[in-house]
């Protein structure tokens, strides 16, 4: 089952994460954008099985900017699966029930730095078609941005900035 975070599910998304990296970058970030007011819960989101949170993947609010055009934008990060629960499709079931949401909510664009040979298979392609650049050094191929609307991405380009958050604790990868 997959459903939004609820504020009880702080200690086990922190324990995924943790699990799913084997180190605490991504759960600190949460936990870090969460303190800052960048959650919508709406868009953090938990795979549960057997009671138990095995899985959690957030879309949270960043720009890209060009000049003065800042144009809002979703990064997705972090993605985790407990490593008990890795490789069954939980990952890619959460991707794809987060991107509805995503969707659904309106959002039209979203960036993710990540796997170049997982991410595709959801839409994502590399941002740098789209003249959208990372703001730390990143290969070209691992940073990707998807349209949630045809045309989403039509004349935006410029340079994501993200949440203080990402830069505190040292991640932007999922």
């Amino acid at each position: 089952m997959i459903r939004p975070e609820l504020p009880t599910d702080a200690a086990a998304i922190f324990e995924v994460h943790l699990q799913a990296f084997a180190q605490d970058g991504e759960s600190r970030l949460v936990n870090a954008l969460r303190e800052d007011g960048n959650i919508n819960p709406d868009l953090s989101l938990v795979a549960v099985h057997d009671g138990r949170i095995i899985g959690h993947i957030l879309f949270c609010r960043i720009a890209i900017i060009s000049g003065t055009v800042e144009t809002a934008a979703l990064a997705l990060a972090p993605l985790g699966v407990h490593q008990d629960y890795q490789c069954r499709g939980i990952g890619a079931a959460l991707i794809e029930t987060g991107l509805e949401e995503c969707r659904r909510l309106g959002h039209r664009i979203v960036i993710v730095v990540g796997h170049p040979g997982y991410y595709p298979r959801f839409g994502f392609t590399a941002a740098k078609e789209s003249g959208i650049s990372a703001p730390f050094p990143c290969p070209d191929d691992a940073f990707m941005a998807l349209p949630l609307r045809p045309g989403a991405l039509d004349g935006i380009g410029g340079t994501v900035r993200y949440p203080v958050a990402f830069d505190t604790v040292g991640a932007h990868t999922s």
